[in-house]
């Protein structure tokens, strides 16, 4: 199965006699520090000033994870408010699902992540988001369309995850890949949680080097050789984690193209910084 789709084939899919569900999950991450609460809009000021036909709005923050606490800015959801959304939003388990967003990836691919660790067996994620559907020359609309409510119910455990201890047994034995920017991971600067830093024995990944200049993924191919390089080969045992959670996700997303099967630390910096563990910085794994 796939884990994404371009714009041209989304448009042929759409066009058919039953189409995929299809979910906007456009977010940015607007937290002023650790534990706070959203400081700006979600997307649906930009879902509402256009957004592709059919789709469903999701908001990342109050749907897609908990209220942020001692388990980190964006931990799981409650099943009973995840499982509503989705149903909310016509997601159906026999019905494939295609998730988008403003185009950096990040918060489509955290929902692509849920609804696959939730059970959902078929779940994609639109490469390039909104930006590569419009320079395809597709449509946006205002219309709200009204979708029947999908029988979805979350069964999770499909996807592995990793709590704080697992992430730091795995960075001994296996490979813990660190997905936020090189300067965070060498402790350089620390926007939104309180310690600089990374997990010793974590390997910096930027998730921005898993996408070319128009904000699609890479190639399976160059994928394949960027976290071979890293050590993050097939058979090694592969782990994933950034600030809050989300953007992880999309190194994981990445990582499946590449086919690498990878665990997510769902908690990720802000629960590990937060609770007083041990802290490396600088270039090396520590």
């Amino acid at each position: 199965m796939d884990a994404i789709i371009t714009a041209s084939r989304w448009a042929g899919e759409a066009a058919g006699e039953r189409p995929p569900t299809l979910l906007d999950v456009r977010w940015e991450m607007t937290l002023a520090k650790a534990g706070g609460s959203p400081a700006g809009p979600t997307g649906r000021a930009a879902y509402e000033a256009g957004h592709l036909p059919g789709a469903v709005f999701v908001d990342l923050d109050a749907e897609l994870a908990g209220p942020p606490g001692p388990q980190g800015r964006h931990p799981l959801p409650d099943l009973a408010v995840f499982g509503a959304a989705m149903r909310r939003a016509g997601v159906s388990a026999d019905r494939p699902v295609v998730v988008y967003d403003g185009g950096q990836g990040w918060a489509a691919a955290r929902a692509w992540w849920l609804l696959r660790w939730a059970g959902h067996p078929d779940v994609r994620v639109l490469d390039g988001g909104v930006a590569a559907w419009t320079a395809a020359g597709g449509a946006l609309t205002t219309e709200v369309p009204a979708v029947p409510e999908g029988d979805f119910a979350p069964r999770p455990g499909a996807l592995p995850v990793l709590d704080a201890d697992g992430a730091a047994a795995l960075a001994r034995r296996g490979v813990l890949l660190d997905a936020r920017a090189g300067e965070r991971y060498r402790g350089e600067v620390e926007p939104v949680d309180p310690v600089a830093g990374h997990i010793p024995g974590a390997v910096s990944a930027p998730t921005t080097e898993n996408v070319a200049a128009d904000g699609r993924l890479r190639p399976a191919a160059e994928l394949a050789a960027r976290f071979a390089a890293l050590g993050a080969g097939p058979d090694a045992e592969v782990g994933v984690y950034c600030g809050s959670g989300v953007s992880a996700a999309h190194e994981l997303l990445a990582l499946t193209v590449a086919g690498v099967p990878a665990a997510l630390y769902v908690g990720s910096w802000s629960e590990w910084s937060a609770a007083g563990r041990p802290v490396s910085t600088g270039a090396g794994r520590g």
